[in-house]
């Protein structure tokens, strides 16, 4: 293996070492104890010591030296054949070119120079081999490093044969895709055109088409916009770039976000493959609804029987570290999940022609899926059965459903209602519990029951009031969750009941907030459960801890499910049906809101033409996403809303959302102003009621705490029916698939994500401002400035303002500094770092943007005084360092000849 020789330094412990081989210029050594007889006395202290002493308490046995003074190595191996192979590569290539050198510090340039084209190419021949076309991929490396100059330790992914355009004439050439950038080279007809765009200035990206292009890719940034087209695959391309970019910049400004995404964190481990991956994961995660750190393992075709429909189903088979996944090819059509912590077995069975490969999972209900025509059975079914085996080492006791002590029991019987009333609902009730018990006799109960477009009907006419607490906990898998966590919920309540916090007063402000009208939250009983899920959850993921709406959703929840099944249906909703929603700064949701909008202009766009800035519905319909419908609906509407929402996800926000645009299309553009057309969406919400309980039997009272029990008011609005409006939503926006909800998240995510940084700048130049005078533009590219150094370091948006080290500062004095050249050049570097020392204050090695710009602005700005009060500060405690005493006299002589220079600069 070669090493860097700028990075390994020969140790002064040459004893340790036996020279096997040598030459004027190299030396291949041994470590003492290796090779030589067994017990012998100094090989086991050797081996003590490589034990003890070395951090990887292992040295490799072989070494090859460059012999002159601060000899380093030049590679370490660990076999004899290993070194042999590169001596010799080193006598037959290097030796002969040495000899003509006339001094060793030639000659140590020479062969590091040497050293590190191996190491570039061996880095190269590494990432090559994991492409589809090695060669190929080698070639067009070379070229990107030769065409851009970008650092060695930029990784290009991948790259695509396309065409940019110059005005109206078309530009051929490549298309570079690295780890932080995104680069064009074209040279045609004697002409190069050459261009480097850094993912963390793109702003959007989009797919156009139109004059003269075909379909195209749109990259904007916020100075230009260039457009892409002639890909021979459009849609890799376009997925590719969008992942590249969103990966970026989550890493530079969200790097909370890619926390579970270890591989994503590791730059040098990004390649096409690991992108593609990635995006099927991230699929996987949001179809089936996992915890965002479960990994993916197996994808492979598959048919399952399905006794239901009497044949097998195709589609694909995932499995990841806990559970197992089936998905029919059209989505949704039907789904499987079975928790590998309920599989008891995964048996091969007897192949024939009718069943090709099949495989048996039985369960611990007692039941058995079939699984037929699978390509890599063997190597499937064994992984699956290493997975379960440590699965049964690790399994906590299990517990059944019913083991909650904590229990709020509200029912439907407690509201006042007629007695007739009363009668008509506990018939509808008594029906759907028979019509969901023949649903289960024939499709399975639990978490491995059918999901199919029948139990889409079910729960569209709403889910019986008995079954619905089970139903949400099958359908989410906070069951799962529930039976592997014996204890956590009574510990968390213990650990965290009786603190006092921030988060624990905004618990307590909006506890009689959730649902003032209910019955259920009108006694201490209601309220004091609600206190425990909503603190033992802050307790459980301080990152999120308490953001409004939660008590909302908590108080919902409650109503349903005993007190820590709400708890865990609670934590599902938050971490991983609405992902980044319930934060600071509710990221997903602004994302999702974004996508909506695009969604609201493809599939209404009429509506879209009328309100040109769609954010004005987006709006609005941010609580609906929030609380999913449960603020701005009747009650009894909301719920069968939580009921879809449970068993499609966020999907079934995003077509009910729609729904609701769609039936009010015609009076929305007939309004006039913004403030209308809300009135018009809010008073629809409000007056949307259920089957058996119309408005007026019980009316919760939406956000703003109104009720509305009037029956002509409803009449007079148009009265709609929340079951009506879930099939409407399905049937009309039913081919909204969860992979194009991914797609267009990914893709909007960086707008988001950018326009918190458009924020964060204008807030730290809006603080800057009045303090300094240096012009508004050129303060916006010094903040562009300090910025782009600060990501060097890593720094992640969360730190809510961008700081400088020493080493960043150092780059940008070279660059800003009124004195670049002449005399003083030479003691720059004392300079700045004397600069560093006196602006930072509060002694945290970290500079601030206002006092970098306070520290421009006296340069530039300020009076002639200050400039030279500044510079005399610079040789006197504390912009002392002990490294510089020794050239105060000399440096103190130099400030006094800039001071006079200043006032020209």
């Amino acid at each position: 293996m070669w090493l860097n020789p700028e990075e390994v330094a020969l140790k002064n412990a040459l004893k340790l070492w036996v020279t096997e081989r040598s030459n004027d210029f190299f030396l291949l050594q041994r470590r003492r104890g290796r090779g030589e007889p067994a017990g012998k006395i100094s090989g086991l202290l050797v081996g003590a010591l490589d034990t003890v002493l070395d951090s990887n308490a292992r040295v490799t046995p072989f070494r090859i030296l460059l012999q002159i003074p601060g000899s380093q190595i030049m590679c370490a191996c660990v076999t004899e054949d290993e070194v042999n192979k590169h001596w010799d590569w080193l006598a037959h290539n290097l030796l002969h070119s040495l000899s003509v050198f006339e001094n060793k510090e030639d000659v140590a340039s020479f062969v590091r120079g040497k050293v590190k084209g191996l190491i570039a190419e061996e880095s190269r021949g590494r990432q090559a081999a994991q492409e589809d076309d090695p060669e190929k991929f080698r070639e067009a490396l070379l070229k990107f490093e030769r065409h851009f100059g970008l650092p060695s330790s930029e990784k290009l992914v991948t790259f695509y044969s396309c065409c940019t355009w110059k005005g109206r004439v078309p530009r051929q050439g490549l298309l570079y895709l690295s780890i932080n950038h995104l680069a064009f080279y074209s040279f045609l007809l004697g002409k190069e055109v050459k261009f480097v765009v850094p993912w963390a200035e793109v702003i959007r990206l989009e797919r156009v088409s139109g004059g003269f292009m075909t379909e195209a890719i749109r990259v904007s940034t916020r100075q230009r916009q260039r457009d892409f087209s002639m890909f021979l695959n459009l849609d890799e391309a376009f997925g590719v770039v969008g992942q590249l970019a969103d990966i970026a910049l989550r890493r530079l400004l969200d790097s909370e976000g890619l926390e579970l995404d270890r591989v994503l964190q590791q730059p040098a481990r990004i390649t096409k493959r690991v992108l593609e991956e990635q995006a099927l994961r991230e699929y996987v995660l949001a179809l089936f609804r996992l915890p965002r750190g479960e990994r993916l393992h197996e994808v492979a075709s598959c048919a399952v029987w399905t006794p239901h429909a009497r044949c097998h189903t195709a589609g694909t088979l995932y499995t990841t570290d806990n559970y197992l996944g089936f998905s029919s090819r059209e989505e949704g059509q039907c789904i499987l999940l079975i928790p590998l912590s309920e599989v008891v077995s995964v048996e091969k069975a007897e192949s024939t022609c009718a069943l090709p490969n099949p495989v048996i999972v039985s369960v611990r209900s007692k039941k058995a899926f079939q699984l037929i025509e699978l390509q890599e059975r063997d190597d499937l079914v064994e992984s699956l059965d290493c997975r379960l085996q440590e699965m049964e080492e690790h399994l906590f006791l299990r517990l059944s459903y019913n083991r909650c002590t904590v229990i709020l029991a509200v029912t439907l019987a407690n509201y006042s209602r007629t007695k007739p009333h009363l009668c008509f609902v506990q018939n509808m009730e008594a029906e759907k519990e028979k019509m969901w018990e023949d649903h289960f006799a024939e499709f399975g109960r639990g978490v491995h029951m059918f999901r199919t477009d029948k139990v889409q009907r079910l729960i569209a006419a709403g889910i019986p009031e008995s079954l619905r607490g089970e139903l949400w906990m099958t359908f989410s898998d906070a069951l799962s969750d529930l039976d592997s966590h014996p204890g956590y919920y009574a510990g968390l309540v213990q650990t965290s009941m009786g603190q006092s916090s921030l988060t624990t007063d905004e618990i307590e402000r909006d506890l009689h907030r959730s649902l003032p009208d209910h019955p259920a939250f009108q006694n201490p009983t209601g309220i004091a459960a609600l206190r425990r899920v909503l603190t033992a959850y802050a307790h459980r993921n301080p990152k999120i801890g308490y953001c409004q709406s939660m008590n909302i959703l908590a108080s919902v929840l409650l109503l349903y499910a005993k007190e820590e099944a709400a708890f865990w249906l609670l934590v599902a909703v938050c971490e991983r049906m609405l992902p980044d929603y319930f934060n600071r700064r509710v990221i997903g949701a602004q994302v999702d809101q974004s996508v909506f909008e695009q969604l609201i202009a493809e599939r209404l766009p009429d509506l879209a033409d009328h309100f040109p800035d769609l954010s004005t519905l987006s709006s609005v319909s941010l609580s609906w996403f929030l609380t999913i419908f449960v603020s701005v609906l009747p009650f009894h509407s909301a719920v069968c809303v939580v009921d879809w929402f449970f068993f499609h996800g966020i999907k079934a926000i995003f077509q009910l959302a729609l729904a609701v645009l769609e039936a009010n299309a015609a009076s929305l553009c007939a309004r006039m102003d913004d403030g209308q057309a809300l009135m018009v969406l809010a008073s629809f919400l409000e007056h949307v009621g259920s089957e058996q309980f119309p408005p007026g039997e019980f009316s919760q009272p939406s956000a703003n705490g109104s009720s509305s029990n009037n029956t002509a008011d409803h009449a007079a609005a148009g009265q709609a029916n929340i079951t009506q409006l879930i099939i409407d939503a399905y049937e009309r926006f039913g081919d909204l698939t969860v992979r194009k909800i991914e797609r267009l998240r990914c893709r909007h995510r960086i707008q988001v994500l950018q326009a918190h940084e458009d924020t964060t700048k204008e807030n730290a130049l809006r603080v800057v401002t009045p303090d300094v005078s240096i012009s508004a533009e050129n303060l916006a590219d010094i903040y562009d400035l300090f910025k782009a150094a600060s990501w060097r370091r890593g720094v992640s948006y969360l730190e809510r303002q961008y700081r400088l080290d020493l080493p960043q500062f150092k780059s940008l004095y070279g660059l800003l500094a009124p004195w670049p050249a002449g005399g003083c050049q030479r003691h720059s570097d004392t300079l700045a770092h004397r600069t560093f020392t006196l602006l930072d204050s509060d002694r945290h090695n970290l500079l601030s943007f206002r006092d970098f710009a306070l520290w421009l602005d006296t340069l530039y700005c300020g009076e002639l005084s200050d400039k030279v009060k500044l510079l005399y500060r610079l040789h006197l405690p504390p912009g002392e360092s002990s490294s510089c005493l020794d050239r105060n006299v000399e440096i103190q002589g130099r400030l006094s000849d800039i001071a006079f220079r200043l006032p020209q600069l």
